[in-house]
């Protein structure tokens, strides 16, 4: 029989999208007050993989990941979640946006093996963790590579996030290996 044992915390990562640079600015300036220093950030990538979004939040948007310094508990995940929620809604009344999502919040965490995704919708993919919020893994690591899964969002299969996600497991590992996880 296995015994329980608790998991080491991990980084944790922020997925900003909005048309407004200073929407972007805006949700660092949140999460870095909140969870700490950023150790690492993407550019900001033309999100283009889909129009889901474009009736809420309009057109030209920019997705952009913060990692921050500090790992995690994986289970804080719902607070985070709950957190980044609030801020959305706090950005949107903060001035007359002419949409009414001017900025969207995705919270996850990367292990060795897989990035997981947080969401307030429930799919027969997704896991109820509590209190409204569910959890995907989203792209798994295998054969040297991020791999998807058959719901993984368009944009999470490109070259460049991987590419991102890869740079980021590959600090941590190193990091976690010189035993500084920080």
């Amino acid at each position: 029989m296995g015994q329980p044992a608790p998991h080491p915390p991990v980084p944790f990562l922020l997925a900003a999208v909005s048309r407004y640079e200073d929407a972007l600015q805006w949700a660092a300036q949140q999460s870095a007050a909140a969870w700490g220093p950023i150790a690492d950030r993407s550019e900001a990538f033309a999100f283009t993989e889909t129009d889901y979004y474009q009736s809420t939040m309009g057109s030209g948007l920019l997705k952009q990941f913060l990692v921050f310094e500090r790992p995690m508990p994986p289970e804080q995940l719902i607070d985070v979640k709950l957190q980044t929620n609030a801020w959305e809604e706090e950005y949107a009344r903060a001035s007359a946006w002419p949409e009414p999502r001017p900025l969207n919040l995705d919270p996850g965490y990367l292990t060795a093996a897989k990035l997981v995704l947080a969401s307030t919708k429930d799919h027969s993919h997704r896991l109820y963790l509590g209190r409204g919020i569910y959890a995907e893994v989203t792209l798994y690591f295998r054969g040297g590579r991020w791999q998807p899964r058959e719901w993984t969002y368009p944009d999470y299969r490109r070259d460049d996030f991987q590419a991102f996600f890869s740079r980021v497991r590959d600090d941590w590992q190193r990091r976690t290996r010189e035993g500084s996880p920080r």
